[in-house]
This record gives C-alpha cells, structure tokens and sequence, in this order.
C-alpha cells in the first residue's frame, strides 16, 4: 500500500503506550493496531483530526505516501 502510517513513530517520539492513545483519540486499542498496520483501508477526518489532537502533530506526520 502506498500510504504508510506512522502512527508508531509519533508514540514513540512522546514516549505514550497505544493503550493511552486509544483511549485519549476514542478508539479502541485494537483499532490503532489495525490503523498501525497498515491494514484501514480509510481514516474518517474526525478520527485523523483526534489523533493529530492528542499528538500535537499535523496529518502528514501520521501519514506519507510512499511509491511502489
């Protein structure tokens, strides 16, 4: 897939577990697993708009397209 989620990145840069970013974004932990693994196949803006919330980011940090 050519978009790549680096979700695990931005965790890793704050030092914050998935189980503390599921519950501060409202998703469950093992929808970010499946968001982390690049098996979503779409992201509603609300749920990106959350994440980017809780991360203090921009969506292109979580997200970056990477050719085949």
């Amino acid at each position: 897939m050519p978009i790549v989620v680096r979700i695990d990145v931005e965790l890793a840069r704050r030092k914050m577990s998935v189980g503390e970013f599921a519950e501060r974004v409202g998703l469950t932990p093992a929808n970010v697993a499946v968001l982390k693994n690049g098996r979503a196949k779409a992201v509603r803006f609300s749920t990106l708009e959350a994440m980017c919330r809780v991360l203090e980011c921009q969506p292109g940090d979580l997200l970056e397209w990477v050719e085949d």
